[in-house]
């Protein structure tokens, strides 16, 4: 394992660390962006098809007279971070079951060992307890480390995708236990004393500001909806695209404005695609919005 052992070694190593773990993180972040925005197309044009099988809607896009609720209106499809959670799930599984297979014969392993390796390599904890290329002659040597450098930087990626989708999950899962903890504190109080509301869910006592007469919520109010609203969602029930991922407070609710965005441009036909440094997904979204140069 290649290590610093000068001073200016170690030196040198906090410096280009400093950036190169920088420029990671923006790279995560975009891939990040590109893999959910996929999954949201490939989930929608799976619902419009079920759509269509139903006769809900036409060929040409439109919805059929007024049947179906609208939750069957395109405009407001909800995708499931439940099943963008399995995909991503099973897309890091089939890339560590293909690392492994070629682990195995080149570290002299088993296919366990193997498939923990890759664990702890793409999930960056990296305990050192398996490493590869540290032997002096592998077969096919050049290729080899190739690959491995190509298996690293997909299952890196796609292991960080799942992270940041599974915390939503956990987090709904946390919303949901704190809730019966609450109901089930409330009904055992008696009746003459005033409640009180748990300081770990304050969404729940935030007031619910309306749109111009059309009763939509505003954008301030994101965080109490998702709150108020995540007692009542189980484990079937879909997500919109606009609470998708606004979760996190901070490093996930840029990422979930900017798909919302892209599948709405997506249902009127819009073309133009910003790039990913405009249209950033969580710290980078943060930070643009921050210094004024997300322009949405």
């Amino acid at each position: 394992m290649t290590t610093p052992r000068t001073t200016p070694g170690k030196v040198a190593l906090i410096m280009y660390g400093f950036i190169g773990c920088a420029g990671g993180f923006l790279f995560f972040n975009l891939f990040l962006e590109r893999i959910i925005t996929f999954l949201a197309y490939i989930l929608r044009y799976i619902h419009e098809r079920d759509l269509r099988r139903k006769g809900l809607m036409s060929n040409g896009g439109e919805r059929r007279g007024s049947q179906g609720s609208d939750d069957d209106n395109l405009d407001s499809w909800k995708p499931s971070v439940y099943w963008v959670m399995l995909i991503l799930f099973l897309g890091a599984v089939v890339i560590a079951c293909c690392a492994s297979a070629m682990y195995q014969p080149m570290e002299g392993w088993t296919y366990f060992e193997s498939i923990y390796f890759c664990f702890v390599a793409f999930s960056t904890i990296g305990f050192g307890d398996y490493v590869v290329s540290q032997r002096a002659d592998y077969e096919n040597a050049y290729l080899y480390r190739f690959g491995n450098f190509l298996f690293l930087v997909v299952g890196c990626s796609c292991i960080y995708s799942l992270f940041n989708v599974t915390s939503i999950v956990i987090k709904q899962l946390l919303n949901w236990m704190i809730g019966k903890l609450d109901c089930q504190c409330q009904q055992r109080r008696p009746k003459h004393i005033q409640q009180r509301r748990n300081a770990i869910t304050p969404g729940h006592t935030r007031g619910k500001a309306t749109g111009s007469g059309n009763g939509r919520r505003t954008a301030n109010d994101a965080d109490s909806t998702y709150d108020s609203d995540s007692s009542r969602r189980g484990s079937s029930e879909m997500i919109s695209m606009r609470g998708f991922l606004q979760g996190n407070k901070i490093s996930l609710a840029m990422m979930q404005k900017q798909l919302y965005e892209t599948a709405q441009r997506s249902a009127h036909g819009a073309s133009r695609d910003r790039g990913g440094l405009e249209g950033g997904v969580g710290p980078l979204a943060i930070l643009n919005r921050k210094l004024g140069e997300d322009d949405a």
